[in-house]
């Protein structure tokens, strides 16, 4: 009983620590969210509102994110696949 009460804070934390996780995950690997975020950085790059080498920098991890999302979307489909 102890070993419950003293153990319930911790699970707690892990509980929130993993749906913290999950949808920081989700904000960083959602296909739609990545390449909106990609079309509105070409649109500021083309109204001048951010230099060359910031758009540069910043298309490189959209599409890097883009790529490891596409990825894991892939492995997705590949595990739901494999369970039929």
């Amino acid at each position: 009983m102890l070993h419950k009460i003293v153990a319930a804070p911790i699970n707690l934390v892990i509980k929130i620590g993993e749906k913290v996780k999950e949808e920081a995950d989700k904000e960083l690997y959602d296909l739609p969210t990545i390449q909106k975020k990609l079309i509105q950085l070409q649109m500021m790059y083309e109204l001048g509102e951010i230099p060359d080498d910031a758009y540069k920098e910043k298309e490189a991890e959209l599409l890097h994110r883009y790529e490891v999302a596409k990825n894991l979307e892939m492995e997705q489909w590949e595990h739901l696949t494999k369970k039929k």
